[in-house]
C-alpha cells in the first residue's frame, strides 16, 4: 500500500474538521432606526439597532452625539429579551446632524463597535 492511498484529499479533511472546530461570531448591525445617512423631517424618540447575533446586555453602549459632541440620550440603553436589539430613548433633537456610536459584545465575547450619522431637518421656509 502506498502513502498516497492512505491520504484523504484536503477538502475532505477540512470538511471533517470544520464540523468539530468551534464557530466564532461577531455582532454587527443588520438594521438601524433611524437608518444610517437618513435625513428626517421629525426627530426620532429613540435610536434602535438590530444585530445579526445576540449581544451581552452588560457590555452594550449607545451614544447619540450632537454637533457640539454632547450626548443626547435620555435614559440607559436597553437590550431586547432575545439579545438582538439595542435601543435608547433620546432627548427631543434639534435640527442638525447626529452621530450614533455603538459598542457591543457578542455572546461569544467578541467586541464590535461602530458609528453612523443621520440628520434632523429644520423647519421649512
Amino acid at each position: 500500500m502506498t502513502v498516497r492511498a492512505l491520504t484523504l484529499p484536503a477538502a475532505v479533511v477540512y470538511s471533517l474538521l470544520a464540523g468539530v472546530l468551534p464557530a466564532s461570531a461577531h455582532s454587527f448591525p443588520e438594521q438601524e432606526s433611524p437608518p444610517a445617512g437618513a435625513t428626517l423631517s421629525q426627530p426620532p424618540p429613540e435610536i434602535t439597532i438590530q444585530y445579526d447575533a445576540p449581544i451581552e446586555k452588560l457590555f452594550a453602549s449607545l451614544q447619540v452625539l450632537n454637533s457640539a459632541g454632547q450626548d443626547e440620550v435620555a435614559g440607559k440603553p436597553e437590550v431586547s429579551a432575545d439579545g438582538s436589539k439595542l435601543s435608547v430613548p433620546v432627548n427631543k433633537l434639534a435640527p442638525g446632524q447626529y452621530i450614533v456610536r455603538w459598542s457591543v459584545v457578542c455572546i461569544d465575547t467578541h467586541r464590535t463597535q461602530g458609528s453612523y450619522s443621520f440628520t434632523v431637518e429644520g423647519p421649512h421656509s
